[in-house]
């Protein structure tokens, strides 16, 4: 299974296909070295074709050796990234990227996919960029009558044995449909008489240490484009790493995880390859022949090198458009309804950020979609404590503490006490909020207020500028007459405060451990006429 899948994301990547197989030999025997998993099975990847072929479409000129040059250096690139995000911890990176932004991006990547391999499968080529493009081409080349019927026929034919056997995990539906289009072709001579493209012989030989040299005005590009990869690959590795890890018992250590990935895409680069990641189609494959250890993985790498040494012409007849039906399967793989189904269901807004996220990928292309997603991610990491929720507290009956009055409207409020609760660490984004929050909890205070107190456990963070608000804040409450104090508020936040010259201004007055301590230490100071919820009910 490795041979015809490696060739075909070749192709999809904008290589030729015999660099699929060194981009599969040389990381499998990495990742075997430094990777944790025992099981997960490295190599091309439908999800990093597109973004390969973004860099590499647009600045080869058509030069296949001028692509691999390329993609080599975008997989140095990340292979550097991720070794140095491992060393560094940065492993929890990927987490930002929340699911419904997981699912827009991978759809976004799968209808691209898709569209670039639609030509291939019709028999023709198109000349067009961005995947909009590229489906405007294909409808005119279509209605032109340019499709070669017969390679469509060899297309979807395989397209349908690989859907028709995916469901069996031990038959490698991909392997058994690709030998089924080679006899075809082989037999009724499809390439000479109906014109359907075929591989060719591969050069016979291994893969040579060749260091990719490409210019200057190469290398944002390649840059960009590979992060971009360093950020998918990891992504989806650790993602089949914590599933394979988690069924069969296993820890997950996704910094080293980071590390074997940077390691395998840099050994790849160095050796003629191009960017690669985990597999979510062949790892399922070697689980289900029986594979324990990396071992399997070594022993297939070794099958490949076998094939280039003793039997380059054996895959001659592999017809282009059964390469672009086993990446259009892959693609159909990567695209999630369901899930998305039921977030459509359970929080609207996260749905349109996915959709937002598809949008941006599929009309934008790999690249600026990748742009997008991180956009999104930042700024739905940031809403919560940009605009977080508030409340005023008060004593419910029946209830032991104090409790949101928007949820409980017969909750009793201490006369002249306003208990205010902020959910989000105190930061410059929303310190201005907090000030206008507190001024209006004052103001809204159904008797006049003498005594506000935060309840501050959720606050696990402030800064300098939220401390100087704080400062500005107490000013104007004390003008007014009222005091301002803190409950509950966490030790390395009072440590925040003391660096930040706060703590003196507050003293002892303005902390308390607990809201009921807070509460009792106001009657007592004001001999309000209160009955706590203890006090009634015994």
């Amino acid at each position: 299974m490795l041979v015809p899948v490696g060739i075909a994301y070749a192709v999809a990547s904008g290589v030729p296909g015999v660099y699929g197989l060194y981009a599969t030999i040389i990381p499998l025997m990495a990742y075997a070295v430094f990777g944790p998993s025992r099981i997960l099975v490295l190599g091309p990847d439908s999800s990093l074709a597109p973004l390969i072929f973004a860099v590499v479409f647009s600045l080869s000129g058509g030069d296949p050796m001028r692509a691999i040059a390329l993609a080599s250096a975008m997989a140095i690139v990340s292979g550097i990234i991720c070794i140095l995000a491992g060393i560094l911890k940065l492993g929890f990176i990927t987490e930002l990227l929340s699911k419904p932004i997981r699912y827009g991006y991978m759809n976004g990547i799968a209808l691209t996919v898709l569209i670039s391999q639609l030509p291939k499968l019709f028999g023709f080529s198109i000349d067009a960029e961005g995947p909009l493009r590229s489906l405007w081409a294909i409808a005119i080349a279509i209605w032109d009558g340019r499709t070669n019927w017969i390679a469509f026929a060899v297309g979807i034919g395989v397209l349908a044995l690989i859907l028709l056997l995916k469901p069996n995990k031990r038959l490698p539906g991909v392997l058994i449909a690709t030998v089924a289009a080679i006899v075809a072709v082989s037999l009724f001579d499809l390439s000479g008489r109906a014109g359907v493209a075929v591989l060719g012989s591969l050069p016979q030989g291994l893969p040579i240490f060749d260091i990719p040299w490409i210019g200057l005005a190469d290398l944002g590009p390649v840059l960009i484009g590979g992060a971009a990869v360093a950020l998918v690959s990891f992504a989806d590795t650790s993602v089949l790493s914590r599933t394979y890890a988690a069924r069969l018992g296993h820890p997950v250590n996704p910094n080293q995880e980071m590390v074997a990935l940077g390691a395998a895409n840099l050994a790849g680069g160095l050796f003629q390859g191009f960017p690669i990641s985990s597999s979510s189609s062949r790892t399922p494959v070697a689980e289900a022949s029986g594979a324990k250890t990396q071992l399997a993985s070594v022993v297939g790498a070794l099958g490949v090198v076998v094939l280039l040494m003793a039997a380059p012409d054996l895959l001659k007849d592999l017809p282009t458009p059964a390469l672009a039906a086993v990446v259009i399967a892959s693609a159909i793989g990567l695209i999630e309804v369901d899930d998305l189904r039921r977030i459509y269901r359970i929080q609207r807004w996260e749905f349109w950020l996915s959709m937002v996220c598809f949008v941006g990928v599929a009309a934008l292309g790999a690249i600026p979609g990748i742009g997008v997603a991180v956009v999104i991610a930042v700024i739905e990491f940031l809403w919560d404590g940009w605009r977080p929720h508030s409340a005023i507290l008060g004593r419910a009956d029946g209830i032991r503490g104090y409790h949101d009055i928007t949820r409980y409207p017969a909750a009793r409020l201490v006369p002249g006490l306003v208990l205010f609760r902020w959910d989000a660490p105190l930061f410059f984004a929303n310190a201005e909020l907090f000030q206008e929050r507190i001024l209006q909890a004052v103001a809204d205070s159904p008797t006049a207020a003498r005594r506000i107190v935060v309840a501050a456990e959720p606050v696990t963070s402030i800064d300098v500028t939220a401390a100087d608000m704080l400062a500005e804040l107490d000013d104007k409450l004390r003008a007014s007459g009222v005091d301002f104090c803190f409950a509950e508020l966490k030790d390395p936040v009072k440590d925040k405060l003391r660096r930040f010259g706060m703590f003196d201004r507050f003293g002892d007055r303005g902390f308390f451990p607990t809201l009921g301590a807070a509460v009792d230490a106001y009657v007592a100071a004001y001999a309000v006429d209160w009955v706590d919820w203890e006090d009634r009910h015994g």
